[in-house]
């Protein structure tokens, strides 16, 4: 964790007076993803996990399409990079830099998506069924999970988890970071994700219910909002879209078919 602080001198005011002290903040990082010798895009994130954070996004946006294609990831810290090497995706890449766009994420968010992306995206189709009180229990030991988030409330959380335990955890800078190594550490570490649940601090717009559609994950959950578009996307490809979750209540916005009610 402690690569991913950084303690600053602050001057401190309120109604009765200033001091000065040192206070500590979240640590913002510049991460260059390259893709078979090309540029492909900087992310701002935070200075941890970035090899699951690039195989991550590469595979959430399209660009990788499963662990047998990577050839080789080279994690440069020093100049803030991660090479990744794959079989045949030379022309995809480049095909993509034609359709980047600026996202509603934290940090300068980015993606490759577009609507064709959307059309061709398979529907999820899942039977797991979760209770309410799961739902509360789960999100109650997701919002204890974030040592960075207590230390700094500057960073956004994601994690992965079955009806009743967290089984991968990350936390970043980004709210699309955050899910992306979730996704990178399942990926390369043969995690499954179907019949699964995916946890979320942040917003739930567009970009990240296609990123969670792409690995066939069918129910998110969030203490936060989602987009209108987002709820669209959830509806059309078959996700579950729990937001507000926040002490004993919570807004199921589509799909309530996988939330049990009453114990049913």
């Amino acid at each position: 964790m402690d690569n991913e602080l950084e303690k600053i001198s602050i001057l401190k005011l309120s109604e009765r007076g200033s001091s000065s002290i040192e206070d500590v903040v979240a640590k913002e990082f510049p991460l260059t993803i390259i893709l078979n010798n090309r540029e492909l895009v900087t992310l701002l994130c935070s200075p941890a996990n970035l090899r699951y954070l690039a195989v991550g996004f590469l595979f959430s946006e399209g660009l990788v399409k499963n662990k047998a294609a990577i050839k080789r990831i080279i994690v440069d810290d020093q100049r803030g990079a991660v090479r990744v090497e794959t079989e045949g995706d030379e022309e995809l890449a480049s095909n993509a830099l034609f359709k980047r766009f600026i996202t509603s994420g934290c940090g300068r968010g980015v993606s490759f998506y577009n609507a064709a992306d959307v059309q061709d995206q398979v529907r999820v189709e899942s039977r797991i069924r979760i209770s309410i009180l799961e739902v509360l229990a789960l999100v109650n030991e997701f919002q204890h999970r974030s040592q960075v988030y207590r230390t700094t409330g500057g960073v956004h959380s994601a994690a992965l988890s079955d009806t009743t335990n967290i089984i991968v955890f990350s936390e970043d800078i980004g709210r699309h970071n955050a899910i992306d190594k979730i996704f990178g550490e399942c990926l390369l570490n043969d995690i499954t994700t179907d019949d699964h649940i995916i946890i979320t601090s942040g917003r739930i717009s567009s970009e990240i219910l296609l990123k969670v559609a792409r690995r066939n994950v069918p129910i998110i959950v969030s203490k936060s909002a989602p987009t209108s578009l987002g709820v669209r996307l959830a509806r059309d490809l078959g996700l579950t879209l729990v937001g507000f979750v926040r002490g004993k209540r919570m807004n199921v916005y589509t799909h309530p078919g996988r939330i049990a009610t009453n114990g049913k």
